[in-house]
């Protein structure tokens, strides 16, 4: 008695990996991550979560809430004077920036006062750092804009920012580049884009005329403003063998640890691709530096195009 054997075959479609986007931190560099998301977007890549880290946390966060548009245009247009006006010269004991002018520009060109993350279109976070603990922080809830201004509290340049019972600062004390996040949230692979790559090598070879560097940066213009309020905070950088000053100090000092934190961060959470926009030659604080950074990142993603569309499947 023979047995008769059927065999059915179902195409069952698999399902379509969620992608992740990790925007790092990285300051002024961090506008470099509007020409990402712009040429994802172009590319048919659309992000199902996206964690940023203080700058990322900021781009990221006015992406779902429809304002990035309105950030760009913004920032294409500002001068280095508008980025100055953000800068408080009395020099208060919590830090250099403007909170309120701040607070306007994170109301008015990334998220209002009301919105909440559990608003957005898709999964998000912010990561900030708890000043007293050391460790991560993750906002997944909540008034947007705060968490974004927790993410960015850079210490010595903005103001630590109380939530509840702690203290919080930047996130890229603790995690640069979210990748970490992004899989927590649900994210199946993850395109992270990294803005510290090569910053303290490049910016410490590097060898600037003096007189180039106080005319034409953002810091150049601070610098020249605070001289009238304290001689000694700034001292004169046009000789060699002279003391850094305050800001140079903080800034290649931020350099060097974001660059190892990164590395160390990187190394146990990998990304399935890793953007590194070569952004080196933009110091910290040169924010009017946009159109360059955006389209950098443009260009990063285009030259990477072929590999995220073997990683993605689209």
């Amino acid at each position: 008695m023979g047995v008769c054997q059927l065999t059915v075959s179902l195409n069952i479609p698999m399902p379509t990996p969620k992608i992740g986007l990790a925007l790092g931190s990285g300051a002024s560099r961090g506008w470099s991550h509007i020409g990402v998301i712009k040429a994802l977007l172009a590319a048919g890549i659309e992000p199902d979560v996206i964690c940023g880290t203080s700058v990322g946390a900021m781009i990221g966060g006015s992406y779902l809430a429809g304002n990035m548009q309105s950030l760009e245009d913004w920032v294409l247009s500002s001068t280095r004077t508008d980025v100055l006006r953000f800068f408080d010269v009395k020099l208060s004991q919590s830090g250099f920036v403007d909170t309120k002018r701040l607070s306007w520009f994170l109301h008015s060109y990334v998220a209002t006062e009301q919105l909440r993350i559990e608003d957005l279109p898709k999964k998000y976070a912010a990561v900030s750092t708890n000043l007293e603990t050391g460790r991560e922080v993750w906002f997944t809830e909540g008034g947007l804009a705060d968490a974004i201004r927790a993410s960015m509290a850079m210490p010595g340049l903005f103001p630590a920012v109380r939530v509840d019972t702690r203290w919080l600062v930047d996130g890229g004390l603790v995690n640069p580049v979210p990748v970490s996040v992004c899989h927590a949230l649900g994210a199946d692979l993850v395109i992270a884009v990294n803005l510290n790559s090569g910053i303290v090598r490049k910016r410490n070879e590097e060898t600037r005329d003096p007189v180039r560097e106080e005319s034409n940066s953002v810091l150049g213009n601070f610098k020249q403003q605070a001289r009238e309020y304290s001689n000694s905070v700034f001292p004169n950088r046009g000789k060699k063998n002279e003391a850094p000053g305050l800001f140079h100090a903080i800034a290649n000092s931020i350099n060097i640890f974001q660059d190892r934190i990164t590395r160390s961060r990187l190394a146990g959470d990998p990304a399935d691709v890793l953007l590194s926009p070569r952004l080196a030659h933009i110091g910290m604080l040169e924010f009017h530096r946009a159109d360059e950074a955006i389209e950098e990142g443009e260009r990063c993603v285009h030259e990477a195009l072929t590999e995220i569309h073997r990683v993605v499947g689209k």
